[in-house]
């Protein structure tokens, strides 16, 4: 089960929802499990048919282009929806690097505001709009 702390880095509160992407049989279990306790909800898959509050990215070296994802996730947030991107850390199978992920975030007009290790192999990003101040 992954900590209080870590989950408390999410900002997460009762009745969000968050959507994910990219879910795969090497993702973090306890820490999608953790993110639905913070939020009393499951999380809800790719195919879900309303706006979120939140999205989770799951992404790995090779899966489609991070730019395209990142603007076609954007399209399902809530106005003040934040995109957490988890990527395999470095070292580890699927590591991408940081110049890609600040790229893409730029050309989705998004930047993100703190990139912190979680759970056994991934890092996360907390990517949010440009405009966004805080």
């Amino acid at each position: 089960m992954a900590d209080a702390g870590l989950t408390a880095r999410f900002d997460l509160t009762k009745g969000m929802v968050l959507q994910e992407f990219g879910y795969d049989n090497d993702v973090d279990e306890a820490l999608r499990s953790a993110l639905a306790d913070a939020t009393g909800e499951e999380l809800v898959d790719e195919d879900y048919g309303d706006v979120t509050d939140g999205v989770i990215v799951w992404f790995r070296d090779g899966d489609d282009d991070l730019a395209d994802l990142l603007m076609d996730v954007q399209s399902l947030l809530d106005d003040g929806g934040k995109v957490w991107l988890f990527t395999p850390k470095a070292g580890t199978k699927g590591h991408v690097l940081p110049g890609d992920v600040q790229e893409a975030s730029s050309l989705a007009g998004l930047h993100g505001t703190s990139t912190f290790v979680v759970g056994g192999g991934w890092s996360c990003t907390r990517l949010v709009d440009k405009g966004w101040q805080k």
